[in-house]
C-alpha cells in the first residue's frame, strides 16, 4: 500500500494542540503518517484559532499557500478544523473553494469518515459546525507529539461569556469528562513514559459542576495519586471558581505544581464589570492573599488585556497600581482585539491603536521590572528542575522548568536526560530565565 502523508498545522491554545493529537491518532487508522513537509502531504488540515485577529490572519495566509499546492496535486485533500471553522463555517469554502471540508469543534470522531468520503469521491465538500454538547470525544486514538508533558483534556466548552471572548460561542457549554476516563488517560500517558501531565479546560475550576459527580479538587487528588506521575499542571483557571479545597489539595499534594495561573485580565472594577469577569479587584486580592498564606513558595502568573473599550488613562493607572501591589512572577499581556459576535466588539469608546500600544509597552516595562526583582530573590538558591533538553540557541546549554514554572538554563554535563529531575544552583537570575549550574 502506498504511504499517505498528513500535514497538520495547529494554531492557538493547548486545547487545540490536544485536539490535533487526537485527530492525528484517528487518521493513523486510515494509514496517514505525519510529515512536516506540506508539499509532500496527501492531506493537509489547518486546526484553527479565532481568539485573536492575528491567528485568523495566519490561517488565511496558509489557505492561500495550499491553493498553489492543489493546482499541482489535484488529489490533495484540504480541511479546516477548530474554532475558526466553527465560527466561519461554509463562508470559508465560499471564500476559498479549494477547501474540501470544514469541521467545527468537537468533531474529532468525524474526521476519519469525512476524509474517507473525500478519498472515495463520495462528496465534493463537507461542512459540519453543529455543536453537539451531548457528545464527548472519548475512545479515540492519540498521537502525542510533545516530548515531556502529556495534554489531558478534562472538560470542553465555557459558560462564562466574558464580553471580549469568542470561546463560548465556538466551543459550546461546559461538559466535563468522567473522572475514570481522565485517570485512565493519565495512566496510559505514564505507561508511555510521560512524567508530567497538564490537565486542560477553558475553566478547569468549574470541572464537574455540570454533572456534580466529582469536583476539581477531588480530581486533582486522584491524578496526584497515579503511580509514576512526577508533576501535575493544569490550565486555565477562572478566579471566581478557585475553591479553598483546590488550594488545600495543592498545598498537601506530592506532585501538583506550586504554580497558580490566575488570569485577572484587568485591575479596576469598572473594566472588570464591563468584561463580565464577575469578581472584583478586592475579592481577587483576597484570593491571592489566601494562596500566598497557604502555599508561600508558589509562583503566581496572570493574563492582562489593555485597550478594552472604555479604558481611560485613570483606569490604566489603576491597573499599574494593582500590578505593583500583587507583584506577579510573570504576566502574559495582550492588546484587546475585536471579535465579531462578542458584546465588546459593539461597545462605544473603542481605544485607538496608538494608545493601546503605548499602554502595552508601559505595562510590560513595569511587569518586567517586577519579574526581575522576583527572580533575583532566587539567586544562590538550589531548585529542583525537570529536564526538557537542549536550549533553543545552544546545544551545550540545557533547559528545564521548576514546579513553579520558572525556566532554568545550565551547562550540559552529558548525563542528564529529558524527564530527569536535577538540582540547579541559581547564579544568574534574569527577567525571563534563571541561569545556574548543576549541583
Amino acid at each position: 500500500m502506498n504511504k499517505k502523508y498528513l500535514k497538520m498545522l495547529t494554531y492557538g491554545c493547548q486545547m487545540n494542540f490536544s485536539d490535533a493529537e487526537r485527530m492525528e491518532g484517528e487518521l493513523e487508522k486510515l494509514g496517514y503518517i505525519s510529515t512536516e513537509d506540506m508539499a509532500k502531504a496527501d492531506l493537509i488540515i489547518i486546526n484553527t484559532c479565532c481568539v485573536r485577529e492575528t491567528a485568523e490572519d495566519k490561517v488565511y495566509g496558509k489557505i492561500g499557500e495550499v491553493k498553489g499546492l492543489k493546482r499541482t496535486k489535484p488529489d490533495l485533500i484540504f480541511g479546516i478544523t477548530g474554532c475558526m471553522a466553527q465560527k466561519e463555517g461554509e463562508h470559508l469554502i465560499k471564500r476559498a473553494p479549494h477547501i474540501d471540508f470544514v469541521l467545527g469543534t468537537n468533531k474529532i470522531h468525524e474526521v476519519v469518515s469525512t476524509v474517507q468520503k473525500l478519498e472515495q469521491s463520495l462528496t465534493k465538500h463537507v461542512v459540519d459546525t453543529e455543536i453537539n454538547e451531548a457528545e464527548m470525544p472519548e475512545n479515540v486514538s492519540i498521537h502525542r507529539k510533545t516530548a515531556l508533558t502529556a495534554w489531558i483534556p478534562i472538560m470542553y466548552g465555557c459558560n462564562n461569556f466574558c464580553t471580549y471572548c469568542i470561546v463560548p460561542y465556538v466551543r459550546g457549554r461546559e461538559r466535563s469528562r468522567l473522572p475514570q476516563e481522565i485517570i485512565a488517560e493519565v495512566q496510559d500517558a505514564v505507561k508511555q513514559g510521560y512524567k508530567e501531565v497538564t490537565l486542560l479546560g477553558q475553566n478547569v475550576n468549574s470541572y464537574g459542576k455540570d454533572n456534580s459527580k466529582t469536583t476539581f479538587a477531588q480530581l486533582l487528588q486522584m491524578v496526584d495519586q497515579v503511580e509514576g506521575i512526577e508533576r501535575v499542571r493544569y490550565m486555565t483557571s477562572h478566579p471566581k471558581d478557585l475553591s479553598d479545597e483546590v488550594i488545600e489539595v495543592i498545598k498537601t499534594s506530592k506532585h501538583i505544581c506550586r504554580h497558580f495561573h490566575l488570569p485577572v485580565q484587568y485591575g479596576s472594577n469598572k473594566i472588570l464589570k464591563a468584561m463580565n469577569r464577575v469578581y472584583t479587584v478586592e475579592s481577587y486580592k483576597a484570593l491571592i492573599e489566601k494562596i500566598r498564606r497557604a502555599v508561600p513558595d508558589s509562583s503566581i502568573t496572570t493574563d492582562l488585556i489593555v485597550g478594552f473599550p472604555g479604558e481611560t488613562e485613570e483606569d490604566f493607572n489603576e491597573l499599574l497600581e494593582f500590578l505593583q501591589e500583587i507583584r506577579y512572577d510573570q504576566a502574559y499581556t495582550f492588546i484587546y482585539s475585536k471579535r465579531s459576535g462578542t458584546p465588546a466588539a459593539e461597545m462605544d469608546n473603542q481605544v485607538e491603536d496608538k494608545v493601546k500600544h503605548d499602554r502595552l509597552n508601559r505595562l510590560m516595562e513595569l511587569q518586567n521590572k517586577i519579574s526581575l526583582e522576583k527572580n533575583m530573590q532566587l539567586n544562590n538558591s538550589v531548585l529542583e528542575v525537570m529536564v526538557e533538553g537542549p536550549s533553543n540557541n545552544d546545544e551545550k546549554v540545557w533547559s528545564g522548568r521548576t514546579d513553579t514554572n520558572k525556566l532554568v538554563l545550565w551547562p550540559y554535563n552529558g548525563h542528564e536526560k529529558p524527564g530527569d529531575i536535577v538540582n540547579v544552583r541559581i547564579c544568574q537570575p534574569q527577567t525571563w530565565v534563571l541561569k545556574g549550574e548543576l549541583e
